[in-house]
C-alpha cells in the first residue's frame, strides 16, 4: 500500500532534502508508518532528526541550510506544535532561509468514516479555527494537504516558493485522513518546479550607479548580509579595490567583506554615536540591508547620493520602511556587482582619485586596527573582558572553523574581534528572536561534519535556546560544537535600551530594573547533564586559553560538545 505519506517522503527524497527535523504528535501515525516501512524495504528517504523542542528543531533546519545550501525539512504537530515554533519561524523568514515546514492538523471524522478517524479526546482540544494563520505572516507560502493525490505537487510547489528570491519559510498542514489516503505513485519532474532565476540590474541602473562611484572622492558601500553569497563577496572586493570604495557593515549576520582588506571600515550596530564613515561619504551604495543605519543616531549627509540594491527593495514583510535612495533596484547582488564590474572592462578609471580614496580608507582602517588591538590586552584586574576571550577565540581557530553569533549585547565585539575574511565563515540568525544559536549549531555541525562549530551566546539567548534540548540533541547525532556563554548576569540590551530613552530619571538610579539573573544558573552544568559535555566555568583572564584548549580537544577528539560559562563584568 502506497499512501500520501509516502509519497510526501519520496517528494523530499526528489527535491533533495536531506533531513527532516522531526517533533512527532498523535496526528503522524501515517507518517511514522511510512518511515519503518522505508526502513525496512530499504527505500531511500530524509535522515530523521528528533528534536524535543520545536525550536530548536526548525533552529537546527536553519543551521543545516546555511553550511549545505539546500532546504530541509521540519515536521510538528498540529497547532500546539506550530505555536512552539515560536521565534525560530521569525528567525527563518528575516533571515531568508528556505524550509519547508509540515505540521499535521486534527482528524476532520469522528465516526471511523475514514482511516486516520478521531480517536484521541485530544484531537477536538487541538481543533483550531486557523492553523495555518499561526505562521502566515512569516511564509511566503502556507497550504492545507486536502488529498493525497497531489500532495508530492504541493511539496514541490512550496519549496519553489521558499527557494525563490526573497527566500524564506514555507508551511504545508494535512490530517491524518489524508496521509493514510493510498494514492498511485506517480514520477516528478523536478526541473520544472525549479526556483525563478535572480534578477539582473537594468542596463540605465548599472550605468548610473558606475558613474556615481567612480566620480565619487568619498563612495561608500554599506552591507548586511551580501556574504549570504559567497560569490557576490568576491564580486564586491574585486569592485571596491578596483575604485577605492569604503565598506562598512551595518547590521552584519555574514562575512561580507574581509576584515583585514585596508578598505573595511568596520561595522556598527546599536552604538548611539553617529558612525564618522557614514557621514562624510558622498555616493553610498546600500547592497542587501535590512537597517542600513538607525536615523535617529547615524545617517548620511544631506546631500549624499544614495543607491539602494536589494532582492527585496521594498522591504515587503517591514510596514515602516525608507531610506532617501536616488533610485532602488529588485536585483540579485552577484548578478548586480558583476555587472558593474563588466561596465569598469570598458571604462577607464581616475587612476589618482582611486589612490586617494585608497589612502583615506586604508587611514581610517589603521587607526581602528590599533583601537581594536588595545581592547585585546589581558586585562590588568582579574575579571575577564569580551575583548580579549574573543581574541583569545581568534588565535585558537583556523580556516575549519564556522561561527555561529548569538551575543547580543556583545554582537559586534564577536565580528570585531574576530576579524574574519573568508565568506561562510559567521553566521547570525538573520532575525531578532534569541534562542537560535544551539539549534543553529546542531544543524550546521550535522551538514559539515568536518567543521569546528563554535557558538557565541549570550546568557539570555542561552537559556532561550532550549540548552536541555540541544545538547541532547548534539550527543544523540554526533554534532559536537564549542559554546562559550558571554556571562553578565543578565539581560544587558534591555538595560541599554531603558537607558538610552531615560538616562537620568528613575531607571538609571534604581538598584535593580529586573533584568539581572543573580546568582545565575550554572550553565556549563546544565550542557553536561543533558548531553554529557565539556562543562567548566570561567573567572579569571588567566583560565581562558588553558580552557580554550581542553574545551577544543573535548570537540575534535572526544566527539562531545563543550560549554564555556565566561563570567564577564556584573551588566
Amino acid at each position: 500500500m502506497y499512501t500520501a505519506s509516502n509519497a510526501f517522503l519520496d517528494a523530499l527524497v526528489e527535491a533533495g532534502v536531506s533531513c527532516i527535523f522531526a517533533n512527532w504528535g498523535s496526528d503522524h501515525p501515517s507518517l511514522i508508518e511510512a518511515i519503518a516501512k522505508a526502513r525496512a524495504c530499504g527505500r531511500k528517504i530524509p535522515a530523521i532528526v528528533t528534536c524535543p523542542s520545536e525550536m530548536a528543531g526548525l533552529s537546527a533546519a536553519h543551521g543545516y541550510y546555511l553550511l549545505s545550501g539546500k532546504p530541509q525539512a521540519v515536521v510538528v504537530h498540529v497547532e500546539c506544535g506550530t505555536q512552539s515554533l515560536a521565534g525560530a519561524v521569525h528567525n527563518a523568514a528575516k533571515g531568508r532561509i528556505p524550509v519547508l515546514i509540515f505540521a499535521g492538523a486534527s482528524p476532520f471524522t469522528q465516526h471511523s468514516e475514514m482511516k486516520g478517524s478521531r480517536n484521541e479526546f485530544i484531537q477536538w482540544i487541538q481543533d483550531v479555527h486557523d492553523q495555518r494563520g499561526l505562521v502566515r505572516g512569516y511564509t511566503k507560502y502556507d497550504n492545507e494537504v486536502r488529498t493525497g493525490k497531489n500532495i508530492k505537487q504541493l511539496v514541490h510547489r512550496a519549496l519553489q516558493f521558499a527557494e525563490s528570491d526573497p527566500c524564506g519559510p514555507v508551511y504545508l498542514m494535512a490530517a491524518r485522513e489524508v496521509m493514510e489516503e493510498e494514492v498511485t505513485p506517480s514520477i516528478t519532474h523536478v526541473n520544472q518546479w525549479r526556483p525563478l532565476p535572480s534578477l539582473p540590474m537594468p542596463e540605465h541602473g548599472v550605468a548610473a550607479i558606475a558613474k556615481a562611484l567612480e566620480a565619487a572622492s568619498k563612495p561608500l558601500i554599506v552591507t548586511s548580509y551580501v556574504g549570504r553569497n559567497p560569490g557576490a563577496v568576491e564580486q564586491l572586493v574585486r569592485l571596491c579595490r578596483k575604485l577605492g570604495i569604503g565598506v562598512l557593515e551595518s547590521v552584519p549576520n555574514r562575512m561580507n567583506f574581509p576584515h583585514q582588506d585596508v578598505l573595511y571600515q568596520g561595522n556598527q550596530w546599536n552604538q548611539p554615536v553617529q558612525n564618522p564613515v557614514l557621514a562624510e561619504a558622498d555616493v553610498i551604495l546600500v547592497l542587501d540591508s535590512d537597517v542600513p543605519w538607525i536615523p535617529t543616531v547615524s545617517r548620511p549627509a544631506e546631500n549624499a547620493l544614495i543607491f539602494h540594491i536589494d532582492v527585496d527593495p521594498l522591504k515587503e514583510q517591514m510596514q515602516l520602511w525608507h531610506i532617501p535612495s536616488e533610485c532602488a533596484f529588485r536585483a540579485d547582488a552577484q548578478t548586480a556587482i558583476s555587472q558593474i564590474n563588466t561596465y569598469f572592462e570598458n571604462y577607464s578609471v581616475d587612476a589618482t582619485r582611486v589612490d586617494q580614496r585608497r589612502a583615506h580608507y586604508s587611514a581610517q582602517h589603521e587607526a581602528r586596527r590599533r583601537r581594536l588591538q588595545e581592547l585585546e590586552q589581558l586585562p590588568q584586574n582579574d575579571g575577564i573582558t569580551s575583548e580579549y576571550l574573543v581574541a583569545c577565540v581568534r588565535r585558537h581557530i583556523d580556516e575549519n572553523a564556522i561561527v555561529i553569533n548569538e551575543s547580543v549585547s556583545e554582537f559586534h565585539t564577536v565580528f570585531n574581534h574576530l576579524a574574519l575574511s573568508r565568506p561562510g565563515s559567521i553566521f547570525t540568525s538573520g532575525g531578532g528572536s534569541l534562542g537560535w544559536n544551539g539549534g543553529a549549531a546542531v544543524g550546521a555541525k550535522l551538514a559539515s561534519p568536518d567543521k569546528t562549530v563554535i557558538v557565541f551566546a549570550g546568557d539570555g539567548s542561552f537559556m532561550f535556546s532550549e540548552p536541555h534540548a540541544v545538547h541532547w540533541m548534539a550527543s544523540r547525532y554526533k554534532a559536537p560544537f564549542l559554546q562559550i556563554v558571554f556571562n553578565n548576569r543578565g539581560w544587558k540590551s534591555p538595560k541599554l535600551s531603558a537607558l538610552s530613552l531615560h538616562p537620568s530619571e528613575y531607571a538609571s538610579k534604581a538598584e535593580s530594573i529586573d533584568v539581572d539573573f543573580d546568582p545565575p544558573p550554572n550553565y556549563a552544568s546544565i550542557a553536561a547533564a543533558a548531553g554529557g559535555a565539556y562543562a567548566r566555568q570561567l573567572r579569571s583572564p588567566h583560565e581562558v586559553e588553558p580552557a580554550l584548549v581542553e574545551a577544543l580537544r573535548a570537540v575534535r577528539e572526544e566527539g562531545r560538545c563543550a560549554v564555556l560559562d565566561v563570567w564577564l563584568p556584573h551588566l
